[in-house]
């Protein structure tokens, strides 16, 4: 399943290590709103680690200064 565009950004704020209520203000959105994205980008990724969600980030060029190579 693939991320939406707003997931994404919610997802490259999280990797850079924002908290919610950071994403919230960026993004111009309740914290809830980012909880639920959050929640759902753990599902469509089948990871609730950071870990995972920052490979995930890394394999899809979200990173910059990081290349993944299979």
């Amino acid at each position: 399943m693939k991320l939406s565009e707003r997931e994404k950004e919610v997802l490259a704020l999280i990797v850079n290590e924002c908290s919610s209520q950071e994403i919230a203000e960026k993004l111009e959105i309740s914290v809830r709103t980012v909880d639920t994205h959050r929640k759902h980008i753990g599902k469509k990724l089948k990871t609730k680690s950071l870990i995972g969600l920052t490979k995930y980030a890394i394999q899809e060029g979200m990173i910059d200064g990081f290349r993944y190579s299979k």
